[in-house]
């Protein structure tokens, strides 16, 4: 497994992490022991962040890895999780300093740890900028003060929100996803700002949440009938040439060292050990290049996300 600094935070962070929405039953219904198998699989093969959120699942994706982690070394793995979004609508958000602070404390003990190495604010643009910087992030540097926390991140689907935010406060790590993969690179023209900054960087779904597989992604993805048209052309070419479409993606997004680890979710002990081979297998320039070309014509195109002015 190759290991990356994390920004400021001296941390030795793998550049594949492990996603924690999958334990949430996020892409399909999971067998609990098969998911807890999961962590223990990525532990043991050299991952060492999981990332989670109390929103995956209903706190599910919480619940299930607290039973995961039970009896492995604290120090066998960095733990990030998140505050403020806890459910799929506008009236799931809350970014006030008591809820942050008490949906700390809630996942400390769903989890059934004395801290967490990254608290980071859920989907910021579903929220008022204003509050998030005057009041969320002061509240987490309260909880960090305390020792609940050890660091404190930011993260949201728009990356230009992304600087507009860290234009006003200081924050310690940035996720962001979708926004560097195979057809989506728009992250990259922040990594000069975020590396001024000693930000970390998770770059989650480098798969663009299955958009870039084989199976296609989930009838909930939001993406555009243009851009998944494209992707499963790309996808197709990748079958006919005996590969497959995750791989390149994945190696792709990894082969960025600027990048600092990249989060793939899933609860499949198989899969697990599938994306580790995967990111350790050689890129395939001349395959790269013809599915670049396929999707140029939907290069950078995303989708809305959050109040209309956060986009």
């Amino acid at each position: 497994m190759n290991y990356r600094t994390l920004g400021a935070t001296g941390f030795k962070v793998s550049a594949l992490a492990y996603g924690g929405s999958s334990l949430g039953s996020a892409f399909r219904d999971i067998d609990e022991s098969e998911g807890i198998r999961s962590v223990h699989v990525a532990l043991d093969n050299g991952i060492n962040l999981i990332d989670t959120a109390p929103y995956y699942g209903a706190t599910k994706a919480e619940t299930v890895l607290g039973k995961a982690l039970r009896g492995i070394r604290r120090d066998r793995y960095i733990l990030a999780t998140k505050v403020a979004r806890y459910g799929p609508d506008i009236k799931d958000f809350d970014f006030s300093s008591a809820r942050v602070l008490r949906s700390i404390d809630e996942s400390l003990a769903r989890i059934g740890v004395d801290y967490i190495d990254f608290i980071q604010v859920h989907d910021m643009e579903f929220g008022n900028l204003d509050q998030i910087i005057h009041e969320t992030i002061p509240a987490l540097r309260k909880a960090q003060a305390n020792g609940k926390i050890r660091f404190v991140g930011i993260s949201c689907l728009p990356v230009k929100l992304l600087k507009k935010v860290m234009d006003q406060v200081a924050v310690d790590q940035i996720q962001s996803y979708c926004h560097y993969c195979l057809n989506d690179t728009a992250l990259s023209d922040l990594l000069p700002y975020l590396q001024q900054k000693g930000v970390g960087i998770f770059n989650s779904a480098p798969l663009a949440m299955r958009l870039l597989s084989n199976e296609g992604p989930p009838d909930w993805h939001p993406a555009p009938a243009q851009l998944r048209a494209k992707c499963a052309e790309a996808a197709a070419f990748c079958r006919k040439h005996g590969t497959d479409l995750g791989k390149l993606a994945l190696q792709f997004s990894m082969a960025n060292p600027a990048m600092h680890t990249h989060i793939v979710g899933t609860a499949s002990p198989a899969r697990v050990l599938q994306n580790i081979a995967d990111a350790e297998a050689a890129l395939d320039p001349a395959l790269l290049a013809e599915v670049q070309r396929i999707l140029a014509p939907v290069h950078n195109l995303t989708w809305s996300s959050g109040r209309l002015e956060n986009n």
